[in-house]
């Protein structure tokens, strides 16, 4: 029934935020991205790790897909997708980042706040990044948890699916607002954590991996054009009465005056 309701949409992704599992304890993702309108959506429940490779979208790629409204989330920009209707399209051209995402540019998570909002962006005045080594309690949990949703991605899809990896480090980000207040924010950005692999592979070492984002984040981004994406907590926001629980889902290179960015 809810299918025969469903409404087509368009809009590019810009926060893959890091796996979890929902309440039916499945592994979803919570995306977002902009549409051709110029505003937020937020797409859950994607179950990322099991689409189809041609389905599989990354950063700035623009999607088309089918999406319901749910009654368990009255915010704004969310949109319930219908997995089997995600297509992966073309990407945004570089040229046309910063002309769409500059006018949705907030200076403070207040102004968010005034303006009703559940998903937004801002440049820090000021960043410090750093991590934290997690116990071999944690990893262990994390392990047992992500090989637990594996099994259940696996009779959904049909076929075995690879545990999720825990990074071995949680990341956390201190910074100023364009008003001059300061914020400490754990990264639930997934590309963040995808991004210390691939740097200790090439790097050779944990301690090398974690230098080189914290240089790229501090120094590359914040001299070029550094963006940090935030989103309401799903049950901690106004619309179920209570004051917004901002996340931090998404730190990324948008350029402050000309077109570019830079890939982990």
């Amino acid at each position: 029934m809810g299918h025969l309701q469903a409404k087509k949409d368009e809009c590019f992704i810009l926060v893959k935020a890091l796996p979890h599992r929902s309440s039916n304890y499945a592994e979803t993702v919570c995306c977002a991205g902009i549409g051709h309108d110029a505003k937020w959506r937020r797409l859950y429940p994607v179950q990322f790790r099991i689409l189809d490779n041609e389905q599989k979208f990354k950063r700035w790629q623009w999607i088309e897909y089918e999406f319901t409204t749910s009654k368990k989330d009255q915010r704004i920009e969310s949109q319930k997708v219908i997995p089997e209707s995600i297509q992966a399209k073309g990407l945004l051209k570089t040229k046309e980042r910063v002309s769409i995402l500059n006018p949705l540019m907030r200076v403070s998570l207040k102004e968010a706040d005034a303006r009703n909002e559940s998903l937004t962006i801002l440049r820090p005045k000021t960043i410090s990044f750093s991590w934290k080594a997690k116990s071999e309690a944690q990893i262990s949990n994390e392990t047992i948890k992500h090989a637990e949703l594996a099994n259940q991605l696996s009779l959904i899809d049909k076929s075995p699916a690879r545990p999720l990896t825990p990074c071995p480090y949680s990341f956390h980000v201190k910074w100023r607002d364009q008003e001059g207040a300061e914020h400490s924010h754990t990264c639930d950005d997934w590309e963040t954590s995808t991004a210390f692999f691939v740097r200790r592979n090439s790097e050779g070492s944990d301690v090398a991996a974690l230098n080189s984002l914290k240089a790229t984040y501090e120094n590359d981004y914040m001299n070029a054009g550094m963006a940090l994406a935030f989103s309401t907590h799903s049950r901690r926001n106004v619309t179920f009465g209570t004051e917004n629980q901002w996340l931090l889902v998404g730190m990324i290179r948008i350029d402050a005056t000309t077109q570019g960015d830079l890939l982990l």
